[in-house]
């Protein structure tokens, strides 16, 4: 255990955190998402729910403010775009009051999801149960005033 640092942060997702760099993606999804079978790197967190890894992962992980397609990516409800679940309205607040550089979440059809996922750093497989439980976020830059540096 460290202070300061969410305890549903493996070592393993801190890890793959740390490492990834500007512009690559982590996948966090329910647990109905074919993780395995999509992903470079797979971290399971199977008994949390993807709002509570979201808020964990966003308390370390600065989002992309200079990407021009989004920073956000949500799984769009088949046969329904314009319907947006209630997990989603719900990262949708996480991203708004815990993201340093809070965006709007952009609604990707499913099979590009998909897609996008395969290209992801990692995927987290949660444990969560609600239906399209899945984000994708896009990793910023630490400035030099977030890491300690001058």
């Amino acid at each position: 255990m460290l202070r300061g640092i969410s305890p549903l942060l493996s070592p393993d997702l801190l890890s793959v955190l740390a490492s990834m760099g500007h512009s690559d993606e982590i996948a966090i999804v329910d647990a109905n998402f074919p993780a395995a079978s999509n992903a470079n790197r797979l971290v399971r967190a199977c008994g949390v729910s993807a709002t509570d890894m979201v808020g964990a992962v966003l308390s370390l992980l600065p989002l992309d403010a200079y990407a021009q397609d989004g920073a956000a990516f949500s799984m769009e409800v088949v046969g329904e775009p314009e319907t947006t679940p209630s997990i989603v309205q719900a990262f949708q607040h996480l991203i708004r009051t815990k993201a340093d550089h809070p965006c709007e979440i952009v609604s990707v059809e499913r099979f590009a999801f998909y897609e996008r996922s395969k290209r992801a750093f990692a995927i987290v497989a949660t444990g969560e149960t609600r239906l399209y439980g899945n984000l994708i976020l896009k990793k910023g830059v630490v400035a030099p005033e977030q890491s300690g540096g001058k």
